[in-house]
């Protein structure tokens, strides 16, 4: 009887060890099925949205600029014409910045981000170009190479979004019918005769060249759910879309990590990429560089969308990238298969911490945005504050990849 007691006894015990084990495996199992919900949710319902409306925003947008070039020539070009380009360039720059906590990847990799959102304009240069009949006759044909020529007519630092941006806005108020329909009067432009219909000229070859390298974008993260139409400019355009070494597209990439054929191995690595490599990536530059350079006199002119005035926006669209990212939807609130809703279940407090610092760094950049614009005042208390914000939210970032990283 003893004999038979002790060896049930063993049992019991081998038997209630072997289940903290398969429990601890359970719980690793349990996570990493987690993480990859959390995964398929962000790139689903985060990734591919944004930059399917960045497309079409800045599709839109080339559309819109090359009708207002032929309406300016025909003298019909309308006030609300130019409303509507600045509308439409407003939600397309939303977008972009919305995209900057997952500029990893395709937007990297291709130099995509440096090549449409380089600032400060070289406004000398731009007036150099623009006095060139055969620059604005080559930028004109765009049927014949304007687009696809205008980074080799122009140079890189005129392109994008700020060259635009300078043609359509001025003093933080949409540009004028009048003034597009005279001569351009930057100082910068001084003696050269510059017209309204020469810059709609270039801001359409340039609008063409953005909306073809957000087209690369969309497609290097969607693949084959991108838009036919848009995957075959690309592939007209001749631009790489695929992750190095392979023919998947970044969304299959980091939805099948783990699988072979992915270049990520663990689903921890992938939390890492969107918290390190996006998360805090982007809070750095916002801090560092944005608000940074001006604020602390490193560099006075490193203004980003100084013409619109709407530098504030842009940052506070970099923090909302961050909350998205974050909560797995473009949301104020966290989804079931989220980043903060994984922290949430297993460490609430870590998880209240970010989203306290989270919602500072929103706040004070929604009072920013209500004041006085960066560009006229960059050394304003609600830069201190805004940076101070978003550096506290940079190192509760970084605290909280760290601790997915080893538990």
């Amino acid at each position: 009887m003893y004999a038979m007691l002790f060896a049930a006894c063993c049992m019991g015990l081998s038997s209630c060890s072997s289940d903290d084990d398969d429990n601890k495996d359970g719980g690793l199992a349990e996570k990493d099925q987690a993480m990859q919900a959390i995964v398929g949710q962000y790139v689903n319902n985060v990734v591919f949205p944004i930059y399917k409306s960045l497309a079409a925003q800045t599709s839109t947008l080339f559309d819109q600029l090359v009708e207002a070039k032929a309406k300016l020539r025909a003298g019909t070009l309308a006030q609300g014409d130019i409303d509507k380009i600045c509308q439409t360039f407003i939600a397309a720059r939303s977008a972009w910045e919305s995209s900057e906590s997952f500029l990893y990847g395709a937007a990297t990799d291709f130099g995509i981000d440096p090549h449409i959102d380089t600032w400060p304009l070289d406004r000398t240069a731009l007036a150099k170009a623009l006095s060139s009949a055969e620059i604005i006759d080559d930028l004109d044909d765009l049927e014949d190479g304007g687009i696809d020529n205008a980074r080799a007519l122009v140079g890189e630092q005129q392109l994008g979004f700020h060259g635009i941006e300078f043609i359509i806005f001025r003093n933080g108020k949409n540009r004028s019918l009048a003034a597009l329909k005279g001569v351009e009067d930057d100082e910068a432009f001084s003696g050269r005769n510059i017209t309204g219909e020469q810059e709609l000229v270039f801001a359409a070859a340039v609008a063409g060249d953005l909306r073809d390298k957000c087209f690369q974008l969309e497609v290097s993260w969607l693949g084959s759910q991108a838009p036919k139409a848009h995957q075959e400019r690309v592939e007209e355009c001749e631009f790489p879309t695929t992750v190095a070494g392979g023919n998947a597209s970044y969304g299959e990439n980091m939805l099948n990590a783990t699988k072979a054929g992915s270049t990520l191995a663990t689903w921890r690595g992938v939390m890492s990429t969107i918290l390190v490599a996006g998360c805090s990536n982007i809070c750095a530059e916002v801090a560092g560089q944005k608000i940074g350079q001006a604020y602390l006199g490193t560099d006075p002119d490193y203004i980003e969308s100084p013409y619109s005035q709407r530098s504030y926006y842009d940052f506070f669209d970099n923090v909302s990238s961050i909350q998205y990212s974050l909560y797995g939807q473009q949301s104020a609130s966290a989804h079931a298969n989220s980043i903060m809703t994984y922290l949430e279940k297993y460490n609430a407090t870590m998880a209240a911490s970010l989203k306290t610092k989270l919602n500072a760094a929103l706040s004070a950049l929604d009072k920013a945005k209500a004041g006085t614009p960066f560009v006229v005042d960059s050394h304003s208390t609600n830069a201190k504050v805004a940076m101070d914000a978003i550096n506290a939210l940079d190192d509760a970032i970084n605290e909280a990849a760290s601790w997915i990283a080893q538990n």
